[in-house]
This record gives C-alpha cells, structure tokens and sequence, in this order.
C-alpha cells in the first residue's frame, strides 16, 4: 500500500482490509474495514428472494477474505483472488473513492486507453458529467 494511504487506512480500520472480487471486471477491490461493513449493511438489505440479489451476494461476499497491513504497509491476496485478476508480476493499485481496484498491469492499461477513446467520442459525455471534468 503506497504510504499517502497507509497512515489514513491505520488510522480508519487499524490497517484492516477486505478484499473480494469486482462482479463486473476482471479485478480485485480492496476495501477499507468502515467502508467494507456499509457495503455489508447494503448486501443485506437487498430483498433475498431475487436471484439476482443472492447472486451478488455469493459473489461479492462469498469471494471476501479479511486482510490486514503488515510493518511495512504490505498485504498478501490469497491465489484464488490473484488468479480471478490474472494477477502475476506488475500489479496497479487504482483508488476509487471509497476502496482501491487491484489490476494487472496490462489488462489496466488496456481498460484505460479503451475508456479514454471511449470518453473521447462526440456526445459521449452526458451533459451533467461534462462540468466535472477539469
């Protein structure tokens, strides 16, 4: 965990991590332990009886695995995690607000320059998000 995150991860969950898989691309997400419980308390508001519902449950927490920060602002993802991302040697830690994505290097940067294209089209960017872009 790079150092401009450790302090404030220490300080918020005492430096505890839930990592599970993303349900919609070929990543990890790394939450916080106060983010991980809100994302719990909505899971389990979710009417049961939908499969759709139950899906994302067994999905997201199904595939959850506590972490936590060694001395040196390190954590270990267990293989099964590593091997859903394809994660192998290059890795990229992207931050999304509440959590972190974990990526593999090259699958990151592809999704990156596909998005930039993306984005990039004429009337691409609905009217209300082009304001947030600086």
């Amino acid at each position: 965990m790079p150092s401009r995150y450790r302090d404030e991860l220490v300080s918020r969950s005492n430096g505890q991590l839930i990592v599970t898989i993303d349900a919609v691309d070929r990543c990890l997400c790394v939450y916080p332990l106060d983010e991980w419980e809100l994302i719990e308390t909505k899971l389990r508001a979710l009417p049961s009886l939908r499969e759709e519902n139950r899906r994302l449950q067994r999905l997201l927490i199904g595939n959850a695995v506590d972490l936590e920060l060694d001395g040196s602002g390190r954590f270990l993802v267990p293989p099964r995690l590593r091997e859903y991302a394809g994660l192998d040697k290059k890795v990229m830690l992207v931050g999304q607000l509440n959590k972190f994505q974990l990526w593999d290097e090259d699958a990151w940067n592809a999704l990156a320059d596909a998005d930039l294209a993306a984005i990039q089209q004429p009337g691409a960017m609905p009217e209300e998000l082009r304001d947030l872009i600086l």
